[in-house]
């Protein structure tokens, strides 16, 4: 860890955050929404149903947090984080009550109890979304069973830094930022204010335990490495709007690529202070160019999910030559060059139904080309949908091999490297 990110880290202690938790108490309850109603029913169409899928989000989250923390305040290894973490999970209950009275209340969907208003939010629960949430609930249970600092790392990493901090705070940025400048919906800002305040909070916990953890032990950023591996394809798809409907964000004066941005900016920082920077990661982890902006990144990662290259599995996704440049390119940013021993390996792509694309790995230099190469090491034939499909967990590559539908063409030796390579996610 650097000097500055253990000085930060150090002058935030934990009896700090649980008595910053004692001043900020509020009453979900005590929100005041006869005004919010008018605001609502002032709000456009298209508004509206953004509205419902952004907070129908967050309301299913809420519970599903509320619902999970328990094993986390068991696994803590210190008394003094146990305690935040029960604090928190009083926060999340909150937080829950908080939504459902605003389902109730303004939007007028749900009914008298919790569970009849969280089933009103599961038409608005996209692919990305599920997946993160499904596995915040295998978490859970595995933390039930592996106590160790190693899974604690992970179910910190994927509550507090993924769930809370890339997922929650972007969408709630924006969208609460409309409401607080037109003033139309005073109970709910306020509301979300305090919700704010409280994710802030945890969050500022959750970089604190991973710092501690990583400056300690290899095997627990290794566990860090692992899970943000599994969990990044689903969390990247978050925030794809119904249809691919662009007026879901943009009614409210913000475009997908400001959400993307806006949340890279916060991972960048987040990690950085826990002493664990995304660049010093291992390679495919975050498959974009370290000097690129934010903003380049989330303009190139939204059309590959536009494209159906990553995200949500389609049908036929996306080669035109632009898609498959930005594909290979963050194949390419992925390669572990340390498995190439400081020799050089060719690999080549030949579709039935797309351009041929080459990867060049050489002593560290790494590209990808469209076209055919002189003599690869290994040739991989196969269709563009089966190929997105096998690299994407769709599909089992090697299911996908003895099918004949993958055909590789080179030695055994050149695939089981290849693997090495590209590590599979």
């Amino acid at each position: 860890m650097s000097a500055a990110a253990q000085s930060l880290m150090q002058n935030v202690t934990y009896e700090d955050l649980y008595h910053r938790w004692e001043q900020g108490g509020w009453s979900a309850y005590d929100i005041d929404f006869s005004e919010d109603r008018k605001g609502w029913e002032a709000l456009s169409d298209i508004q509206r149903r953004s509205a419902m899928w952004i907070y129908s989000m967050f309301f299913y989250g809420e519970d599903r947090v509320a619902d999970t923390l328990a094993p986390y305040i068991t696994a803590a290894p210190t008394e003094e984080q146990a305690y935040f973490l029960a604090t928190q999970q009083a926060d999340e209950v909150r937080h829950s009550v908080f939504f459902h009275r605003f389902f109730k209340d303004v939007i007028g969907v749900g009914g008298e109890s919790l569970q009849a208003t969280l089933s009103s939010t599961l038409p608005q629960l996209n692919w990305g979304y599920r997946g993160v949430f499904d596995r915040l609930d295998r978490m859970a249970e595995e933390l039930r069973k592996d106590r160790s600092k190693p899974k604690y790392a992970q179910a910190i990493t994927l509550y507090h830094l993924i769930v809370e901090g890339t997922l929650a705070q972007p969408g709630q940025h924006f969208i609460e930022d409309f409401f607080a400048a037109e003033d139309t919906m005073p109970g709910f800002s306020g509301g979300m204010a305090n919700v704010s305040r409280d994710e802030q909070r945890h969050i500022g916990f959750g970089v604190k335990v991973l710092s501690e953890l990583i400056a300690e032990s290899e095997e627990c950023k290794a566990a860090v490495t692992e899970l943000l591996r599994e969990v990044m394809p689903h969390s990247i798809a978050v925030f794809t709007p119904p249809g691919w409907d662009r007026e879901y964000t943009e009614c409210y004066g913000f475009t997908l690529e400001d959400i993307y941005a806006f949340g890279l900016k916060l991972i960048r920082q987040r990690w950085k202070a826990i002493g664990y920077p995304i660049e010093e990661m291992p390679p495919g982890v975050f498959p974009f160019d370290p000097a690129a902006s934010a903003e380049e990144i989330s303009v190139r990662q939204i059309k590959l999910l536009e494209a159906g290259v990553t995200g949500e599995p389609v049908d036929r996704p996306d080669s035109s030559p632009e898609v498959q440049r930005l594909y290979f390119e963050m194949i390419a940013r992925a390669a572990d060059t340390e498995a190439v021993n400081g020799g050089q390996l060719t690999y080549q792509w030949r579709f039935s139904d797309a351009d041929p694309w080459h990867i060049v790995i050489d002593n560290g230099s790494t590209r990808a080309e469209p076209g055919e190469a002189p003599n690869p090491n290994l040739t991989l034939e196969t269709s563009w949908g089966d190929w997105i499909s096998a690299t994407t967990g769709q599909s089992n590559p090697l299911k996908m091999m003895l099918r004949r539908r993958i055909r590789p063409r080179g030695s055994i030796r050149e695939l089981a490297r290849m693997r090495k390579v590209f590590p599979p996610r």
